[in-house]
């Protein structure tokens, strides 16, 4: 038997098997069956079987020796070099090497992201330490809920989009509002910008810190009054409430805050939470107060003392923070208390109510964009839950030195700025809200921010407008994780001797894992 290829003038050739034999002088044939439909691979098997050549399976040629997650450090490894940090890091540096290039690496971020005139955002947070030896673990406002451990505080600084272009580690005894001194010398002297619009909340843009920034013309600012300063305007009547009886943001100005604009905002959801949480506090005081007051009523045989009271009501009032809305008497073996409804009542006005403050003229900056401004703030929130949380992991700290805390804290921050990329260039995959620059522009500043139509339509079907699967940033590089590379090794023919011939295999991406590879190759990068 053999295999025929018969040429057909206007169709594809006949792919035939026959059989073939002799009587006398004469050769006979005869067509057995028709392997035109048969895949090429399936045809030249069957050749070689027919010439009685020695077949082997794959399974007996070759072992498997590795597999390797790849499809996901394939992605983020394209999203470097998209962004040119293999070039800005120099590749198979230490950490020791690293912070040693901490001043050239953030200046090339700074020139890439920031811009003359610009909003730069920065917070302040902190990461408990685990150990003893280094100088920077120190005892002081613990974020992690983390009781007994010192901790490390660093400052992030971004664009006005969320973008992380540098970073700075302090001593966990650090105050939140001396660190923006640093950022301003590193604004002017590292980055040589001279005007920029520093953007900060009101626990990091105190007073003191805003004297120091009008020595600097260039620099303005955005933040926010506190509770104590709001209600100061109230009283000096630079702000009436009425003023937001038909409108959510009123601006005003007073004599106590020269040349500045106040954007006076008024949130009704903020208003009933607010209600509801102060409620929620009041009850929980009221019912430690009572059960103080029952037990001093019930000790008639060993008295409680008037310090042994007040030290217990102090703990209460210290718990829930609303002393100020309770008169309470305390004596030897006595105790009474009652609400304040005069103090909850003034409280109550305010509820809802904020007002930022602000450097910039209005023809520079509008009373709606000064609050789009300042919630951008939230973008550097997000990044810390990212530090934080289960994708980056920058606690538990473990280095031991003053130079290695700073330099895993910052690496961990170019691994944020190279997710940060990724997840805008992934956001037609992921449960994200691709319109959100645009609509931020748009929308009311003052309300919560509603989805827009199509991550709407993306959460309620799963499917992307081009019918892949929706995912989770996590969930997508779980999936590109799937695409492994597989290490194989011709086996010997002695089982003694080990297998040298070795070579590599990825398959070929899903659908879904090639859309990802694509956006990520076509995903455009500022300044470049």
């Amino acid at each position: 038997m053999y295999i025929s290829i018969v040429p057909n003038r206007n169709s594809p050739p006949a792919i035939l098997l026959r059989e073939g034999w002799r009587e006398g002088n004469k050769t006979h044939q005869r067509t057995l069956a028709n392997l035109s439909h048969w895949p090429k691979e399936k045809i030249e098997t069957f050749r070689r079987l027919l010439r009685d050549e020695p077949l082997v399976s794959a399974q007996d040629l070759f072992t498997t020796r590795q597999t390797l997650p790849h499809g996901h450090v394939a992605a983020i490894l394209e999203m470097i070099g998209k962004l040119e940090l293999d070039r800005i890091l120099s590749p198979q540096q230490a950490m020791d090497w690293l912070l040693e290039r901490k001043e050239r690496i953030e200046k090339k971020l700074a020139a890439r992201h920031l811009r003359e005139g610009g909003l730069v955002l920065y917070d302040v947070s902190s990461s408990f330490y685990e150990g003893r030896t280094c100088p920077l673990a120190q005892f002081g406002h613990d974020r992690d809920g983390k009781k007994g451990l010192p901790i490390i505080v660093y400052g992030v600084m971004t664009n006005g989009e969320g973008c992380p272009v540098a970073v700075e580690v302090y001593p966990g005894n650090t105050g939140d509002p001396t660190t923006v001194a640093d950022q301003v010398e590193k604004l002017q002297e590292q980055f040589g910008l001279s005007r920029v619009v520093m953007v900060g909340d009101r626990g990091m843009l105190t007073q003191p810190q805003i004297d120091k920034l009008k020595q600097h013309p260039g620099f303005g600012w955005i933040t926010a009054l506190t509770s104590t300063a709001i209600r100061e305007l109230v009283a000096q009547g630079a702000l009436q409430l009425s003023l937001l009886d038909q409108k959510n943001l009123a601006e005003i100005t007073s004599p106590d805050y020269p040349g500045e604009r106040l954007m006076v905002c008024h949130n009704p959801l903020l208003e009933q939470e607010r209600k509801r949480k102060r409620e929620a506090l009041l009850e929980a005081t009221e019912k430690s107060l009572e059960k103080i007051r029952k037990e001093v009523a019930r000790r008639k045989k060993k008295p409680l003392k008037a310090e042994e009271i007040g030290v217990q009501v102090g703990k209460v009032l210290g718990r829930y923070k609303v002393g100020k809305h309770f008169d309470y008497q305390i004596g030897e073996s006595r105790f009474t208390w009652s609400r304040r409804p005069e103090s909850i009542d003034q409280e109550a006005k305010l509820d809802g109510v904020y007002v930022l403050r602000t450097s910039e003229p209005a023809e520079r900056l509008s009373a709606e964009d000064t609050v789009r401004s300042y919630k951008s703030l939230a973008e550097v929130e997000r990044a810390f839950r990212c530090l934080k949380g289960i994708d980056l992991l920058v606690r538990p700290i473990r280095h031991r030195t003053e130079d290695r805390v700073p330099a895993h804290i910052f690496l961990c921050v170019l691994a944020y700025y190279v997710e940060w990329h990724l997840r805008w260039a992934w956001a037609p995959l992921l449960f994200e809200d691709e319109e959100r620059r645009e609509e931020r522009k748009r929308r009311d500043p003052i309300l919560p921010a509603k989805p827009a139509a199509s991550v709407q339509r993306k959460k309620r079907s799963h499917q992307t407008v081009e019918g892949l699967p929706v995912h989770s940033f996590k969930g997508l590089l779980s999936d590109l994780a799937s695409r492994a590379r597989v290490t194989y090794a011709l086996k010997s023919g002695k089982s003694e001797e080990k297998a040298s011939l070795t070579f590599q295999q990825v398959p070929e991406p899903t659908s879904l894992q090639a859309r990802a590879y694509e956006l990520v190759r076509t995903f455009s990068v500022a300044g470049r």
